[in-house]
């Protein structure tokens, strides 16, 4: 199974889109508040260059935020990263 990772804050509805959207697909996926720990900020803002909510790495591939998301799996795409 794939290593989901969501970086995420509180009140934020595209964090909750993305996490609904792999429940509806069966993934595990592991939620790192960035909104409760500074370091976890800067370790997106490494990893993903990005600066907006969410950002989602899957084994250790940067997807982007939940438009990202939706436009790969809309492509056929997100299916074969999610199996590898």
């Amino acid at each position: 199974m794939a290593n989901i990772k969501i970086y995420s804050k509180d009140h934020c509805g595209y964090c909750l889109a993305a996490k609904r959207f792999f429940d509806s697909k069966g993934q595990e996926y592991t939620e790192l508040r960035v909104d409760l720990d500074d370091k976890l900020m800067q370790e997106m803002r490494d990893i993903t260059g990005g600066r907006t909510m969410p950002q989602i790495v899957i084994d250790d591939k940067v997807i982007g935020g939940f438009d990202d998301l939706k436009a790969l799996d809309q492509k056929g795409e997100l299916d074969e990263i999610l199996n590898k």
